[in-house]
């Protein structure tokens, strides 16, 4: 494939997912990172740019001038991809500035803090005729297809029941009152808008139960909890909910489990069986016969009986992991497909606009049901994970 360059703003020294983007995009040469902006201080986002190997002119002082400065380039000498790995309250001005350019946009999830600042990037998109696609980087990893092909194929038969789980331990103590990068931001309102848990790590719990499900969630009950003394926003959340089909489900979120790491697991039931699927041994799916021993479901390239849409994902023969940059280099390979074809349905799919959506009308939801007396509220909106 035509090798694509790509700009990010955010994930300068310090911050975790900037380092993964910029692995994941070069690891099968679908993109070229060329430039960017990588702090809000000037001086700052120059070193690491220079600590990249990028070249000076391809650098900026801040994001407006970065944007600015590519779109009066050529066509063929700009860049074709913009990633967007700041905190939330940016991912919408950016994203609109990055579009209204001439550029297609990746942008770290949530897409924006709600879903009244998330209007405005709609309508830029509907006049634009431009790819957005959103990192959820779950819904990349070739078992979680295996799943969602199983699941849709009627292996389990019709489904009755599904089980998510995302615990971590990081936040189990007040670290963002000790300067912790990381943890600051993502504890302020400000910045992270009305949601901690449920926007950091929720809304990929819910994104992959729709994918894999193949169905909406239609309403939910949600027990929202701040467990940390004094921290603004929510970090542990406990909800019931119902999908499409009259399928019954539940979720756990929480970032002060101590002790956990990335703990995503993912479980469905139907009439005829059980599928699990556990992000931390990301090539394994368990299939459970309700009639017929436990069946243990391998990626690996050279596993025929695996769909085709986990395998075009894989790259190694059985046995060799792959992992969470290689779940997110599949979507920008789907991402550079896109734009090579010129926005004709890709091979490969992506988490689009409809995604980032969704994901926040499930915040909505959540954070509108623990004010209400009444057990089940709404999610709104129509768009499909």
């Amino acid at each position: 494939m035509t090798k694509l360059t790509f700009g990010m703003i955010g994930g300068g020294e310090g911050a975790f997912i900037g380092d993964v983007h910029r692995r994941a995009a070069a690891l099968d040469g679908a993109f070229e990172l060329v430039g960017g902006v990588f702090s809000q201080d000037p001086e700052a986002s120059h070193r690491f740019g220079a600590s990249l190997g990028l070249h000076p002119d391809r650098l900026a002082p801040d994001w407006r001038s970065f944007l600015a400065k590519e779109a009066q380039r050529n066509e063929d000498e700009r860049v074709d991809l913009i990633t967007v790995v700041t905190p939330n309250h940016l991912h919408v001005p950016i994203s609109i500035a990055a579009i209204d350019a001439g550029f297609h946009v990746l942008c770290e999830k949530p897409i924006a803090r709600n879903i009244s600042e998330a209007a405005p990037l709609i309508a830029a998109l509907e006049q634009r005729d431009k790819i957005y696609a959103v990192a959820n980087t779950y819904l990349g990893y070739p078992m979680v297809h295996e799943a969602r092909a199983l699941a849709l194929d009627g292996a389990l038969g019709t489904l009755r029941k599904v089980i998510v789980e995302y615990t971590q331990g990081w936040l189990s103590a007040p670290i963002e009152m000790e300067g912790q990068k990381q943890a600051s931001w993502r504890t302020d309102p400000g910045q992270a808008g009305a949601a901690g848990a449920l926007g950091d790590i929720g809304v990929h719990a819910f994104s992959l139960v729709e994918y894999v499900a193949g169905r909406q969630i239609t309403e939910l009950c949600a027990d929202v909890t701040t467990f940390v003394s004094g921290r603004p926003l929510d970090d542990d959340a406990s909800l019931l909910f119902r999908m499409e089909g009259q399928i019954k489900g539940a979720m756990t979120v929480s970032q002060v489990c101590a002790g956990e790491e990335n703990n995503l697991v993912l479980r469905l039931y139907g009439e005829r069986g059980g599928l699990e699927w556990r992000q931390q041994d990301p090539n394994t799916l368990w299939l459970k016969p309700v009639d017929a021993p436990i069946q243990q479901l391998r990626a690996g390239a050279d596993r025929p009986y695996l769909s085709a849409d986990a395998r075009m994902r894989i790259r190694l023969p059985a046995g060799h992991p792959e992992g969470f940059i290689e779940a997110l280099a599949n979507i920008y390979n789907a991402i550079g497909k896109a734009i090579i074809e010129k926005n004709n349905p890709p091979t490969m799919g992506y988490p689009d606009l409809g995604v980032g959506l969704r994901g926040l009308s499930f915040i909505k939801a959540a954070l509108a049901n623990i004010h209400y007396n009444e057990k089940w509220t709404r999610v709104d909106g129509e768009h499909m994970a």
